[in-house]
């Protein structure tokens, strides 16, 4: 792959993030037939390899850290949809993460197998703060396999503070999905809110691809005997750019 040509600069792609996001993103109210048609997001476990250090960058471009001028290795997609509550409403200012494995399969984890093959130019992990319409947005890699696992991407919404789901996108059409635990364990309607069809983008000489998965709240999960809720406390005002947070 050359990477000479994978696009702008990261000050224009950071300035380009809105209007790629309205670009990608449905903009338009649900009729009353989509929101009698609207499942929740399925919830699935987090799994092991929640980064156990977070990058000093976790914007919503997973493909470059800081301004590092090496592009990560992988096929490029542009991730996007909506938050939104079971009525159909956007969440504003909600923050959603992704995290995932490089091309290598290996996670942004200490103990994540092959991690000294970890491609260094691959941040593993992003978030975004979710505008007016609820719509998000990120710049990543097409997933790849995991031992045991079919390829997809983690994520998780948090609001006001607090974790409210997590969850995982797959790949439509992918032939392990027929073999992956997790996914099995769902719904037929579940599947299809979080089995996502990773179109290529008309007209990319980078051979680009855009996938378009909304993110439906269904009950708030309980809290434990501590008075949180399980998983990572996302902080809303590191939504989409710099800082540390709390690990689990």
């Amino acid at each position: 792959m050359d990477r000479s040509c994978l696009g702008p600069s990261r000050r224009t792609f950071l300035q380009n993030t809105a209007r790629l996001a309205a670009a990608s993103a449905g903009l338009s109210a649900l009729s009353s037939e989509a929101l009698a048609d609207l499942v929740a997001t399925p919830r699935m476990t987090e799994g092991p390899f929640y980064p156990d250090r977070l990058p000093l960058d976790t914007d919503n471009d997973l493909l470059i850290v800081n301004d590092a001028i090496d592009h990560a290795v992988g096929q490029i997609t542009h991730l996007s949809g909506r938050a939104l509550s079971a009525a159909g409403e956007p969440l504003r200012n909600a923050v959603i993460e992704i995290w995932q494995v490089d091309n290598h399969g290996v996670y942004l984890h200490s103990g994540s197998d092959g991690a000294g093959n970890r491609d260094k130019s691959f941040q593993g992990y992003g978030r975004f703060l979710t505008d007016a319409k609820g719509r998000y947005y990120f710049r990543t890699i097409k997933p790849v396999p995991y031992p045991g696992r079919t390829p997809h991407i983690h994520v998780a919404v948090s609001q006001n503070g607090r974790r409210v789901l997590t969850s995982q996108f797959f790949v439509k059409g992918e032939a392990q999905n027929q073999r992956d635990g997790i996914l099995r364990g769902l719904t037929e309607a579940q599947r299809d809110r979080v089995v996502v069809d990773f179109r290529p983008i008309e007209g990319s000489k980078l051979g680009e691809l855009s996938a378009e998965c909304d993110l439906v709240l269904g009950h708030t999960p309980a809290e434990n005997e501590e008075g949180k809720f399980p998983g990572v406390v996302a902080r809303p005002e590191y939504g989409s750019g710099r800082g540390s947070r709390r690990q689990p």
